[in-house]
C-alpha cells in the first residue's frame, strides 16, 4: 500500500483553461441587497407578446412571464477583484429559486461576456447551515462514542485528505482509476480501522476480510461493466470531465466509484462480524472454530439482510428523480433497466451487494480460525482442580471466637 502511494502520488491536479461551463466556472460569494417587484412585461427583453398553446408547460410559462409579477434583485459581489460591484438580475415568477433580501448567494463570473452580463446567480450560499449540521454531527459522535468517537472523526478527516490530495489528483493526472481506487481505499481502510479499533489481531482480521471483499468487488465490477457496455459517461458532469480530460478512462472511473462507495459499508460488516466472533469466544473459550463459525454466521445472516436492503434503498433514493421521469414516460421495467443510467446503478448496487454478502462468511471464517488458536488446551484445563483434589484433606478446626464478633458462625 505504501509503495502504491509513493508510485502514484500526484503533484497536484493538472491545470486547464476554464471553459465557463457547469462546475468549471469562476465563482464568487455575493449578497442580495435589494429586491423589488416589477411587471414582467416591463423587463421582457424581447418586447413582444409570447404566443403558444397555454395547455403546454412552455406556453403557460411564457404567458405567466409576460403577465405576472417578476422580481428585480440587486446583488453585491463580496469576494474577488470586483468586490463591492453590484449587478441586477430578474427573477421570473415560475423560477424554482426565488431571491430574498439579505440572502447569501453564489455568483458565476464570465469575463468574456458584456460587462452587464458578466455576473449571474447560480446557487445559494449554504456554508452556515452545513457548518452547523457538521458541528452537531461531531458533537453527537463525541458524546456517544467518547474517545472512539474522536478517533472516528480524525479518521474521517484523514479519509477526506486522501480523497482530495491523492485519489482525485492521481485520476486527473491519467493514472488508472482502478489502481488508484484500490490503493487509496486500502490506505483509508487501514488508517480508519487501526485508528478507531486499535492495533490488534481482531482489527487485522477485519482488515483482511475487507481487502478480500474489495478484491472481489473490483473483479466483478470490471467484468460486468465491460460486459454490459457501460461507458461511465452518462450525465453533464461526466461529459464535462471527459471533455476537459479526454485521457481519463470513464468506465474505470465508474469502477473506482463502486469500490470507494462499497468501502464504508464493508468496514461496518467486517468489524461487526469480527467482534461477534471474539465475543462468542470470550463467552465460551472451549468452543472450536467450527462452532464459532456457525454461531457467527447466524449473526451475519441478520446483518446481510439489513445491509443489502439499506444499500439498495440508498441507491434507489439517489436515483429517485430519474425513476420518476421513467414513470412519467410510462416506460416498461425492461426499458428502464436497459438504459445506461439505470443499468449503471444496477451494476453498482449488485456488485457492491455481492461483495458485502461475501464479506460475512469470509470474515467470520478468518476470525474463527484466528481466535480458536487461543483456545485453552483441554488436557490441562482442569489441572489445578485435579491437583487440589489429590491432596489429603485435613480436618478443619473452627476459629476461636473473639470479642470482636468476627468468629465463624456455627450452623444451626
Amino acid at each position: 500500500m505504501l509503495v502504491g502511494l509513493a508510485l502514484l502520488w500526484p503533484g497536484g491536479a493538472p491545470a486547464h483553461e476554464r471553459t465557463g461551463v457547469g462546475f468549471d466556472r469562476q465563482t464568487q460569494h455575493a449578497t442580495v441587497t435589494q429586491v423589488v417587484s416589477v411587471s414582467c412585461s416591463s423587463v421582457n427583453a424581447s418586447g413582444g407578446t409570447p404566443t403558444g398553446d397555454t395547455s403546454t408547460a412552455e406556453g403557460s410559462s411564457a404567458v405567466q412571464q409576460a403577465n405576472g409579477t417578476c422580481k428585480k434583485a440587486t446583488i453585491r459581489v463580496d469576494t474577488g477583484k470586483d468586490k463591492g460591484r453590484t449587478f441586477t438580475e430578474i427573477v421570473q415568477p415560475d423560477q424554482s429559486r426565488q431571491l430574498h433580501e439579505g440572502e447569501q448567494v453564489i455568483v458565476a463570473y464570465e469575463p468574456s461576456a458584456p460587462r452587464d452580463l458578466q455576473y449571474s446567480v447560480t446557487d445559494v450560499n449554504r456554508r452556515v447551515p452545513l457548518a452547523v449540521l457538521a458541528l452537531i454531527f461531531a458533537v453527537a459522535v463525541v458524546l456517544v462514542g467518547r474517545l472512539r468517537g474522536v478517533m472516528a472523526l480524525v479518521a474521517l478527516a484523514i479519509s477526506f485528505l486522501i480523497l482530495n490530495f491523492f485519489i482525485l489528483p492521481a485520476i486527473l493526472e491519467g493514472s488508472n482509476p482502478l489502481v488508484v481506487a484500490v490503493v487509496g481505499s486500502s490506505a483509508i481502510m487501514l488508517i480508519a480501522l487501526y485508528l478507531c479499533h486499535g492495533l490488534s489481531a481482531r482489527t487485522s482480521v477485519a482488515v483482511l476480510g475487507t481487502l478480500i471483499s474489495l478484491l472481489l468487488i473490483g473483479v466483478l465490477g470490471s467484468v460486468f461493466i465491460d460486459w454490459a457496455g457501460l461507458t461511465g459517461n452518462t450525465d453533464d458532469n461526466t461529459g464535462l470531465i471527459h471533455g476537459l480530460y479526454p485521457s481519463i478512462d470513464m468506465s474505470g472511473l465508474l469502477l473506482a466509484g463502486i469500490i470507494i462507495g462499497s468501502l464504508g459499508v464493508l468496514d461496518d460488516v467486517t468489524v461487526t462480524q469480527t467482534s461477534a466472533v471474539w465475543e462468542l469466544h470470550e463467552a465460551n473459550p472451549a468452543m472450536g472454530w467450527r462452532g464459532l463459525y456457525r454461531a457467527g454466521i447466524r449473526i451475519g445472516r441478520d446483518h446481510i439482510a439489513s445491509v443489502v436492503n439499506t444499500l439498495v434503498l440508498a441507491y434507489a433514493g439517489a436515483a429517485l428523480p430519474l425513476l420518476l421521469l421513467f414513470s412519467i414516460a410510462q416506460s416498461s421495467v425492461g426499458t428502464v433497466a436497459n438504459s445506461e443510467l439505470v443499468a449503471e446503478e444496477i451494476v453498482r448496487t449488485l456488485v457492491g451487494s455481492i461483495g458485502l454478502v461475501a464479506s460475512v462468511p469470509v470474515t467470520t471464517a478468518l476470525a474463527a480460525l484466528v481466535v480458536a488458536a487461543d483456545r485453552p488446551d483441554p488436557g490441562t484445563a482442569g489441572a489445578p482442580q485435579a491437583k487440589q483434589s489429590q491432596t489429603p484433606t485435613q480436618p478443619q478446626t473452627p476459629p476461636r471466637s473473639t470479642g470482636s464478633g468476627r468468629g465463624r458462625r456455627r450452623k444451626r
